[in-house]
């Protein structure tokens, strides 16, 4: 019995060892592929150095911009925790570089240009609400929750662990010692800075950081006309909130200000007025008039940070975001001249080369593509903030889904723009070169997805007008512009979002975005095309003191 209990024991061991050594080759396979897929994700992101001519600073500038970096890398600490957690607990438990290095693009384990998909095992979906609220939190119980500032742009909800009561806590206390520590940095760069203006911003934004009150300085940073150096910092964009869209994450960007590139642009702010009233909508949803102190300027970006840096860059700011600074003194719009030409660059021209009809290539500019992104930027500054039937303003209406209908105003009204000022004869080139490079700017943006409210905002405005008939897609798999339709559909998509935003119509815009910003089965496979060509979705960085030559 022993002899045959021995015997069986025996070949168990041998069929365990031939299964161990069966299965070795599998696991090698699948972490193969792993790291191949990793190299793949990565490819979809060009690799720019961010760079500026410094040879028209001064040497207290050049000395100031190391302090504005190191205050803006300290962004990237904060938005991991907004957006995650503990970072360095999850880098821990990685050991492949391309994976470690998938994750810092990310801030995160969620690939944020494929509806935030997982693409670490276990890791389980991506909390809507970010890492703002608590992970078992519902909606019902924060509606019911009684505090004056839950739906604060700059508070942490979190709950109790003895009692399971919900309870907020303000930024500036969740991040004191790193925040302090910004704080100082500004005020040392504030300490060199030679433009009043620019001084004045620094120390009470510095200020603004250790109590969250952000009026004063964004109201000094809107003064601010003659500065050659900018930083703009802070909690800022409620992107990454999209459970009720309430929470700002923190940021930066640090910049030098393209004076002569700027001087040609001011002209523009003073045609707003104009715009507003010219706006295609019942006077009732254009009945407010945004400040006159806008401002329009050219920008090379040499740093960002925190939400800034997270997934797809953006290549154009307008802010700040508060309606009653915007109402007194209008906004400021920032063009990222560097990163914008890499973006036309890199990802424009080889999308244009695939997917638009080959009689219409001659109208994809660089030009056009400025011009479309300088007046989305415009177009955040017109329309309305406060709906007309006493639901607040148009952001605590819409909640959630604020941002993407902002963003899809933006684009469409800033096309309405051009348009306006080319008729005028205040734009240059022929209107093909705006339509045509418009079109083409939608298979660039559409590719953030739906995690992206830049994303869903061209998923809503491709459907629209491919309803429209504003574009045709040809028996070659390429895409030719219907000039006239697109003129039509973008004044029909115009009225559309305004009245949206204007009623304050939560269900509607609900239902555009259920049924409009989706990627059908044909546009898929489109591009799949531009992956196929290793056309990069979008761009990350070399950036930072070094780059730039300079010394801490």
């Amino acid at each position: 019995m022993k002899i045959k209990l021995i015997f069986l024991l025996t070949l168990i061991m041998v069929y365990s060892c031939k299964t161990d050594r069966a299965r070795a080759p599998k696991n090698q396979v699948t972490e193969t592929n792993i790291k191949t897929e990793m190299k793949k994700k990565l490819n979809a992101y060009a690799t720019v150095k961010l760079t500026a001519d410094l040879s028209v600073l001064s040497e207290n500038q050049k000395k100031m911009i190391p302090l504005l970096i190191q205050a803006a890398d300290r962004m990237n600490e904060l938005y991991w925790i907004e957006t995650y957690g503990d970072k360095r607990a999850l880098l821990d438990k990685i050991y492949e570089k391309e994976t470690k290095d998938f994750i810092e693009i990310n801030y995160g384990p969620w690939d944020r240009l494929n509806d935030n998909k997982p693409f670490i095992s276990g890791v389980g979906e991506k909390s809507l609400g970010a890492n703002f609220y608590p992970q078992d939190m519902q909606k019902k119980e924060f509606e019911a929750f009684k505090s004056k500032d839950k739906a604060s742009l700059y508070t942490f909800v979190r709950r109790n662990e003895d009692t399971g009561t919900l309870f907020t806590v303000p930024y500036y206390q969740m991040f004191d010692v790193q925040l302090k520590q910004v704080a100082g940095l500004l005020s040392q760069a504030a300490v060199l800075a030679e433009d009043a203006g620019l001084k004045k911003y620094l120390y009470l934004r510095a200020k603004a950081l250790l109590n969250d009150r952000y009026y004063e300085s964004d109201m000094a940073w809107m003064d601010m006309k003659t500065n050659q150096l900018d930083i703009v910092i802070g909690p800022i964009e409620t992107y990454e909130d999209q459970l009720f869209g309430y929470k700002a994450g923190h940021e930066a960007y640090v910049l030098i200000k393209d004076m002569e590139w700027s001087k040609k642009l001011s002209h523009f702010i003073s045609f707003l007025p104009e715009l507003q009233t010219n706006l295609p909508v019942d006077s009732i949803y254009k009945k407010e008039t945004a400040g006159t102190n806008s401002d329009l300027n050219a920008y090379d970006v040499v740093y960002y940070a925190g939400q800034a840096n997270s997934g797809g860059k953006t290549i154009a700011i307008n802010l700040p975001n508060d309606e009653n600074v915007q109402l007194k003194k209008g906004s400021r719009r920032l063009q990222l001249k560097n990163a914008m030409q890499a973006k036309f660059d890199k990802i424009m021209v080889p999308i244009a080369n695939l997917l638009i009809a080959n009689d219409q290539q001659q109208y994809i500019k660089f030009d056009a593509f400025f011009a479309n992104t300088m007046f989305h930027e415009v177009a955040h500054g017109l329309g309305i903030k406060n709906t007309i039937n006493g639901k607040g303003t148009v952001r605590e209406a819409l909640k959630q889904y604020y941002s993407a209908l902002e963003e899809g105003k933006a684009d469409i009204l800033g096309l309405y723009m051009v348009q306006q000022l080319h008729d005028k004869g205040e734009l240059s080139g022929d209107m093909k070169d705006y339509m045509t490079t418009f079109l083409a700017s939608i298979f660039r943006s559409v590719r953030f997805g739906a995690a992206d409210a830049h994303g869903i905002a061209n998923m809503v405005r491709f459907n629209f007008f491919k309803q429209a008939n504003a574009f045709t897609r040809n028996l070659d798999g390429t895409y030719s512009v219907n000039y006239e339709n697109m003129g039509l559909a973008m004044k029909d998509l115009s009225q559309l979002i305004l009245s949206l935003q204007g009623n304050g119509d939560f269900e509607g815009v609900a239902q555009l975005v259920k049924t409009k910003g989706i990627i059908d089965t044909q546009l898929q496979k489109d591009l799949d095309r531009l992956s196929d060509a290793n056309i990069p979705v979008d761009v990350i960085f070399e950036q930072g003191i070094e780059q730039l030559g300079l010394k801490k």
